[in-house]
């Protein structure tokens, strides 16, 4: 039986390299009135509504003029089980692990209360744009277990995984060495390319885990190729001086987790704001994935992400919400506390490249931009339907808005979910 057909109009813009200036237009394919044809979940052909409809006669047409059809936007880190202390009011990396999320994370050993959180994290992601992030879940298994299985039930591309750390956290958030790998082998044998789900391997940071804990998470690297890695470096100076101590014979933060064996082109490193110059080297050559996290830094007070300093070494920057610590669900948000952050630097953040960012870009950073972050026929359905006059005051801005980059960076400035005119996961509307 042929699967049902639908066909998406409107304004479609899909990225193919990354933008080197406002006028690379190599970068990407801009249709004035294009389409997309979806079926079972994935795209089937992109181009002019004319060429496209032309191959579908029979398919259900969705009109989304005069609204831009992009890529899905990817969040490379955020935490799960923070949905309830976002906007909790401030004190600085650990004082606000202490006081909020540690306090929150013990309540989700409880199956019921995970699954229920994991409902409303995912309508949040879905509302704002986002089709697939990477996010950490509690010590405890039945936070990722209820993580994947809403992602499962969603049909979503997800990565995530339960926290390793057996020290400097209460009790009841405490694994050990043993118990932490036996229950990441067990999800990743249970969740691990089942579907859409990916397992990152993740051990919180150096802080929570004992030398013990991090031989173990090395194990499972090397047992696991194929999956993630994620935790936080040099995030915070008192941070990176407590790391040193309980690491003492460690060159500096990052030769904790290269002398573990888990520094490899799929790790992903949240925040690496003050970094050394053998850091960055060894992410230079191992490939690791840095991941600029700006609303978070600037709540948290912790510093300025060197987005142009790394890129000249060749490093590739991914870009996420830090949910909760961060501000905002929003990855137009995050773009908008982006673009600030580097001007702070005399950097820039052109609109197109910032648009890649959240789309494409995020995709290379995770090696899945042949599956997602384009609207190339082949890859997953996942689309974002943005419309740039949703609120009076970007209507009026948009009144004089001349170029496609202009109002892309409307969009990144003024947007927010009230933007987000629908987002199509595996083909599927997740908006009402």
């Amino acid at each position: 039986m042929t699967p049902k057909q639908t066909l998406l109009r409107g304004r479609v813009l899909s990225f193919t390299a990354e933008p080197q200036g406002a006028e690379d237009t190599s970068a990407y394919a801009f249709i004035e009135d294009g389409a997309l044809l979806i079926a079972d979940g994935m795209i089937l052909a992109k181009g002019s509504y004319d060429t496209v409809s032309a191959q579908a006669a029979d398919a259900t047409v969705i009109d989304h003029r005069p609204h831009l059809l992009m890529a899905g936007f990817i969040d490379t880190h955020l935490h799960f089980p923070q949905v309830q202390v976002i906007a909790s009011w401030g004190s600085q990396l650990l004082d606000w692990l202490n006081n909020y999320t540690f306090p929150e994370e013990l309540r989700f050993a409880d199956a019921g209360h995970s699954a229920e959180m994991a409902g409303h994290f995912f309508d949040l992601l879905t509302a704002h744009g986002t089709t697939t992030a990477v996010a950490y879940c509690s010590v405890h298994k039945t936070s990722a277990e209820a993580y994947f299985t809403e992602a499962a039930r969603r049909n979503m591309r997800m990565i995530g995984g339960k926290v390793l750390m057996d020290r400097n956290a209460p009790d009841g958030l405490l694994d050990t060495p043993i118990s932490g790998y036996d229950d990441t082998k067990a999800l990743i044998a249970k969740y691990h390319g089942q579907g859409r789900g990916m397992y990152a391997i993740t051990p919180r940071f150096a802080i929570t885990s004992t030398p013990d804990q991090m031989a173990m998470a090395g194990a499972l690297v090397k047992e696991h190729p194929d999956c993630y890695v994620q935790t936080h470096l040099s995030e915070n100076h008192d941070e990176i001086a407590l790391t040193a101590d309980l690491y003492p014979q460690a060159r500096d933060y990052l030769d904790v987790y290269q002398s573990y064996g888990l520094l490899t082109e799929k790790m992903l490193l949240g925040h690496s704001i003050h970094l050394k110059p053998r850091e960055i080297d060894a992410l230079a050559e191992t490939r690791a994935k840095p991941v600029f996290c700006p609303t978070s830094n600037l709540f948290l007070g912790s510093g300025l992400f060197d987005d142009a300093g790394l890129r000249s070494r060749g490093i590739t920057n991914a870009i996420a919400t830090d949910i909760g610590a961060g501000t905002s669900y929003s990855m137009l948000q995050t773009l908008n506390e982006g673009y600030k952050v580097l001007q702070l630097q005399t950097q820039k953040l052109h609109p197109l490249r910032a648009f890649h960012w959240i789309t494409r870009g995020n995709a290379v950073a995770l090696g899945l931009e042949d599956r997602i972050g384009t609207l190339e026929a082949g890859t997953e359905a996942d689309i974002v339907v943005l419309d740039s006059r949703a609120t009076p005051a970007m209507d009026l801005r948009m009144q004089r808005a001349e170029t496609l980059s202009q109002e892309l960076f409307i969009l990144q400035t003024l947007g927010d979910d009230r933007s987000i005119a629908q987002t199509y996961v595996s083909g599927q509307p997740m908006k009402p």
